[in-house]
């Protein structure tokens, strides 16, 4: 099966559920045989729930985690940034090679935000994705002309999180 269209969706918003969202729509894609790649901007070091998944369900599910342990060194991103350019090379090379019929590009929004990637090579980047390939873009704080360019937004809006009574992230939950 192949998409006869794909569009560029953004899942945003300071809400628990971006990651989550696109990995559904993941797991919905694999179950009707499309060829999926999550790739995962500024998250290193850590094997999540996703991980364990994506090997019991290759070749179908690919995921590449890129980053270093720990989050963004926002005192100084020289590092990150250099990271999260190579990453996007990787990206694009993977995105336009027509392999994958849906490309997740987790955690790009927050990249951009934190000043790790560029506005302009996002931008680049969806105009560059395959006719018939999905663009599922996440993080918080998505830029104002990536949110123009996307054919579907939607805004995750915490209302109430039980992080803030102390209850820490899960395994198998939230990693």
């Amino acid at each position: 099966m192949t998409l006869e269209q794909g569009c560029v969706q953004v899942y945003t918003g300071n809400g628990k559920g971006k990651t989550t969202a696109a990995l559904g729509l993941a797991l919905r894609a694999v179950g009707r045989g499309l060829k999926v790649c999550i790739f995962q901007f500024i998250k290193g070091g850590g094997r999540y729930g996703e991980h364990l998944a994506a090997e019991k369900l290759a070749p179908l599910l690919t995921i590449i985690q890129t980053g270093r342990p720990g989050w963004v060194n926002t005192k100084d991103i020289t590092d990150d940034r250099r990271t999260a350019q190579e990453a996007l090379v990787q990206a694009l090379e993977l995105l336009t090679s027509g392999e994958f019929d849906l490309f997740i590009c987790d955690e790009i929004n927050g990249a951009v935000g934190f000043g790790l990637i560029d506005v302009e090579q996002v931008l680049e980047m969806i105009s560059r994705k395959p006719e018939k390939t999905e663009l599922v873009l996440t993080g918080r704080n998505a830029h104002e002309r990536v949110i123009e360019a996307a054919d579907l937004v939607t805004e995750m809006r915490e209302i109430k999180h039980y992080y803030k009574t102390g209850i820490a992230a899960r395994t198998g939950i939230e990693m």
